[in-house]
């Protein structure tokens, strides 16, 4: 039977088969932030419009085409996030997260949301990882952020993974620069899309960014901006490579890197892969000094990045990478009548009081069919119960891998021996492995 309502258009439905992939992206991500210094945050799923247009910038693509803007009656415009550093950094200035001390160091997980053309690793809601560091112009806090990504992509497992650097500079390297775009993109004026033209006059960096693939070819060959950046922009640039190389972080200085959203000034980076075809920025990020100020706080300097754990898990597919092993069935208790059919609610609820995964039959199954389910669920253990063994106050517990079983009490004991057996069984395995 055809299903009535479908998913809508760019979404993903995780199902339990496939819900211990993001487990375990997520105990990595989570793990390497609070090993490296930050806290998680969590924000509101929409914004006022207002806040991505200041921050993002009004010539990108993600205000000018891709942003989900709705309205209630009486309310003003809000806008589903697209991106998670605007809202973190309102968040930390609303809450007063500024005034504890530099550097201020979160992390989110969450969901953003961008009206694109859905396709392998690019979906219209997606999940992202972040993390923002604030108050500190070192750069040796990019270097830091850096390590940061580069470690949960190496936990990861992932391989054949580069990191491309470059550096955007200061708005006062970006005004000699943007001269030069403009006098460069004049020439093939006639050939942009008509989005480009208008970023001509307002920001030309942005045509950097187009995906269209004219456009594109023509900023092949357009100015770099490292031929621009003042004195302390290359300082600071060159104290980075300097650190990443300290660290034995291997990186490509790609000139090409402008990132897609306007805030960002001086270091910009991504973490890129050929894995999974045309989108394959796996992570990207970079230093915003002026976004802080631009969203009503003081001239606080900032950076951060973001991951996208669709794109994570996807890479980590195509390489064969390892995920956790999701957790199934301690034990399955199985009834052959209604008075067994009690004893097993009795056992499994003091089982599951000790934090044990136990099950019995919920639906009326035939003794065969409840042990058909018991090894679809993956149980580690099994029991059956009828009258012999509650006269005897006694059962077989059977371990569903070996076919071994062994006595077990179903008195005041029973927990504490099946506590026992599985950690014998769980030794076991350990060995084999």
């Amino acid at each position: 039977m055809a299903v009535i309502v479908q998913r809508p258009k760019g979404t993903q439905d995780v199902t339990p088969s496939q819900v211990y992939k993001w487990h375990t992206v997520e105990k990595i991500v989570k793990d390497t932030a609070e090993q490296f210094g930050f806290k998680e945050i969590r924000i509101p799923t929409f914004e006022e419009t207002g806040l991505f247009v200041r921050s993002v910038g009004d010539t990108t693509d993600v205000v000018q085409k891709e942003m989900y803007t709705v309205s209630a009656k009486g309310d003003a415009t809000f806008t589903l996030r697209p991106e998670g550093t605007a809202g973190t950094i309102r968040a930390m200035l609303e809450n007063g997260v500024m005034n504890e001390g530099f550097p201020q160091k979160v992390f989110y997980i969450l969901s953003c949301f961008r009206h694109e053309k859905p396709q392998s690793g690019r979906l219209r809601e997606f999940h992202q990882f972040g993390c923002e560091m604030a108050g500190t112009a070192s750069p040796s806090a990019d270097a830091d952020i850096i390590a940061l990504a580069k470690s949960v992509i190496d936990r990861a497992g992932l391989k054949n993974i580069e990191l491309n650097i470059n550096s955007i500079g200061c708005p006062e390297c970006r005004k000699n620069y943007h001269k030069a775009l403009k006098e460069y993109f004049e020439s093939s004026k006639n050939e942009l899309c008509e989005t480009c033209l208008g970023r001509l006059e307002k920001n030309p960096m942005r045509i950097l960014d187009c995906k269209s693939p004219i456009c594109s070819e023509i900023a092949s060959k357009a100015p770099v901006i490292l031929d621009y950046l003042c004195d302390d922009c290359k300082e600071h640039f060159e104290a980075l490579q300097e650190n990443l190389t300290a660290m034995d972080i291997e990186f490509k200085i790609n000139p090409k890197i402008v990132r897609g959203l306007d805030y960002y000034t001086r270091t910009v980076f991504e973490f890129v892969t050929t894995d999974i075809g045309a989108q394959g920025t796996v992570c990207g990020g970079g230093r915003y000094d002026g976004l802080i100020e631009t969203l009503g706080g003081q001239s606080v300097p900032a950076l951060g990045f973001g991951m996208g754990l669709e794109r994570l898990i996807l890479t980590m597919e195509k390489q064969g990478c390892e995920f956790l092993m999701p957790e199934t069935c301690d034990i399955y208790i199985a009834a052959m009548d209604k008075d067994a059919q009690k004893k097993c609610v009795s056992l499994v609820k003091a089982l599951r009081e000790e934090g044990y995964r136990a099950e019995y039959d919920l639906v009326g199954r035939g003794l065969k069919a409840q042990m058909k389910y018991a090894d679809k669920i993956g149980a580690k253990f099994s029991m059956v119960l009828g009258s012999n063994e509650l006269e005897n106050d006694s059962a077989k517990l059977k371990n569903m891998k070996t076919g071994e079983t062994v006595d077990i009490t179903l008195g005041s004991s029973f927990v504490d021996c099946f506590s026992n057996e599985l950690i014998n069984l769980m030794f076991a395995t350990e060995e084999l492995l």
